[in-house]
């Protein structure tokens, strides 16, 4: 079993990234299941504004659209900016709206029998709206959202100290991280023995 991890951090390599400290305990627990676990900083890449799989000059999207592909589980990490998720994370949801119209070979959306979750940052208040953005869009997508499919790290209202910069809720941020693991896992092997068909027409 594959997992996909988009860290959509505004920080480019090799900048300390608090999502990806956060992510790397769902990443380490999914691993703890025998899961093999790939990771991407979106930043990184040049993915250009669209909604389709290649927009061309130049665009890496169609890289990480094959590692979105590959991976049984997806994992969409994203800092908190003005409550919302980052700027990146939605470039990312953009880009993957082009998976809506996508089949596989017994007709079934190619994101059928994929799981996904969500992990948040922030030093502000705001994470389960964030959390409820992505796990919208990558539901109506078509990837299963287990429950408690998600964590997060934020110490309350108001700007404050980053994940990095605080110890003060990381044992309950990682024990709802090592949660979300087992319940990706947990999915991701129940529709891999018992998989969706095609929608009727």
């Amino acid at each position: 079993m594959r997992a996909l991890i988009i860290n959509c951090t505004l920080k480019p390599s090799p900048e300390d990234s608090n999502t990806h400290a956060l992510a790397r305990v769902v990443a380490d627990a999914l691993r703890g299941h025998g899961v093999e676990v790939d990771d991407v900083r979106a930043v990184d890449h040049d993915i250009r504004p669209g909604v389709s799989d290649d927009v061309g000059d130049g665009d890496q999207w169609p890289g990480i659209r094959d590692r979105v592909l590959a991976a049984d589980i997806l994992v969409v990490a994203s800092p908190t900016w003005l409550g919302r998720p980052s700027s990146v994370a939605q470039r990312v949801l953009e880009r993957m709206d082009a998976l809506l119209s996508q089949t596989d070979d017994e007709g079934r959306p190619v994101a059928y029998n994929r799981v996904a979750g969500v992990v948040v940052t922030g030093n502000e208040d705001g994470a389960h709206h964030v959390i409820s953005e992505i796990s919208g869009a990558l539901a109506d997508i078509g990837y299963t959202i287990p429950g408690q499919a998600w964590t997060y790290w934020h110490l309350g209202p108001g700007p404050g100290p980053s994940y990095l910069d605080d110890d003060r809720g990381h044992e309950w941020a990682h024990k709802t991280g090592r949660a979300m693991a087992a319940n990706l896992v947990g999915v991701a092997r129940a529709l891999a023995a018992l998989p969706l068909g095609a929608p009727p027409e």
